[in-house]
C-alpha cells in the first residue's frame, strides 16, 4: 500500500523535523517600527488581568517583510506597553500575518494573536509606506521618509505577554484554565535607519486600534533585524477575568447575530436613473 500521509509519523520522521527545526539559520526580516504616547485609560482598558500598565502609556506598531527561504512573509504587531509584576513588555493585541505558516506556530504553541491579513511595505527612494490592512482597511499606516543611518544598538532582550486558551465546546467559557505566557526574543539589528513621518489609524470595527490614538509620535524606524523566540508559561489565568477579553483573539462574535442583509431589489440605489 501506498504511504498514507495522513496517517501517523515515525518516531525517526519527528525527531527529523524537530533537529531541523532546531538548526534554522538566522532570518532576518526589513521592517518598520512606530512607537508614540497614547491615552493611558485606553492602554489599562485593553489589559486583562493580571498584567497591568507601564509608567508611561505608549503603543508600538511593527510592519515587516520576513525573508523565509522560498517563502516570504508579511508580518505585523500592534501592541501596547504592559508589566507583569517585575517584568516589562509588550502586550499585542492584533497580528496581522500574510500566510497560514506563520498563524499555526504562535497562535497554538504561545497563543500569539495572528490573523490571516495583508502587510504592505514599500520604499521608492526615500519614500516609504508600511501599512497592516485586514478586510480591506488599513488600519494603521506608517508613512515618511527615510532620513539616514542611525547607530547600531546592542543585542537586546524583549518580551511580549500571550494569553493560551481554548474556548469551550459548549460555547461558554473556557475549556481548561487559561496560560498566561512570557515570550522572550533576543534581537539583533544589521542595520537602522531614521525615519520621519507619521503614523495614521483608521477606524476599523475588526480592529479597533484607532482607540490608541497618536498622542505624541516619539520614534519612527526602519531597520533589518533577526531573533530567536522562546516561551515559557509563567502562570495560570483567573478565567473569570480573562472572559471579558476574548473578543480580542477573533472578529467581533457578535457577527453571527447579525440579521441576513436586506436585497438590493428592496433598496433602489437613489442616483439610479
Amino acid at each position: 500500500m501506498a504511504r498514507v500521509r495522513y496517517g501517523a509519523r515515525t518516531e525517526q520522521e519527528t525527531a527529523t523535523t524537530r533537529t531541523a527545526s532546531a538548526r534554522l539559520p538566522d532570518i532576518w526580516s526589513t521592517g518598520v517600527v512606530a512607537v508614540w504616547e497614547t491615552d493611558p485609560d485606553a492602554v489599562a482598558a485593553v489589559l486583562p488581568p493580571p498584567l497591568k500598565p507601564t509608567a508611561r502609556p505608549l503603543a508600538r506598531v511593527n510592519i515587516s517583510k520576513v525573508d523565509l527561504p522560498g517563502y516570504p512573509l508579511g508580518a505585523g504587531s500592534f501592541a501596547v506597553a504592559a508589566a507583569h509584576g517585575a517584568v516589562d513588555g509588550w502586550y499585542p493585541l492584533v497580528m496581522p500575518m500574510t500566510h497560514e505558516r506563520a498563524l499555526t506556530g504562535g497562535r497554538e504553541v504561545f497563543g500569539e494573536p495572528k490573523k490571516l491579513g495583508e502587510v504592505t511595505l514599500d520604499r521608492d527612494g526615500s519614500g516609504l509606506r508600511a501599512a497592516l490592512g485586514r478586510h480591506g482597511i488599513d488600519f494603521v499606516e506608517v508613512r515618511g521618509t527615510v532620513d539616514g543611518d542611525l547607530p547600531l544598538p546592542e543585542p537586546s532582550r524583549k518580551t511580549d505577554f500571550y494569553f493560551k486558551f481554548l474556548p469551550a465546546v459548549d460555547g461558554s467559557g473556557f475549556d481548561g484554565d487559561p496560560l498566561l505566557v512570557h515570550c522572550v526574543r533576543h534581537e539583533r539589528t544589521r542595520r537602522l535607519q531614521r525615519v520621519t513621518g507619521e503614523v495614521v489609524l483608521r477606524e476599523s470595527p475588526y480592529d479597533p486600534v484607532a482607540d490608541l490614538p497618536v498622542l505624541r509620535l516619539l520614534d519612527v524606524t526602519l531597520g533589518e533585524k533577526t531573533s530567536d523566540q522562546s516561551g515559557r508559561v509563567v502562570e495560570r489565568a483567573d478565567a473569570r477575568a480573562l472572559l471579558p477579553y476574548v473578543h480580542q483573539r477573533y472578529d467581533d462574535p457578535l457577527q453571527i447575530l447579525d440579521a441576513p442583509p436586506e436585497q438590493a431589489c428592496e433598496a433602489p440605489w437613489e442616483g439610479s436613473h
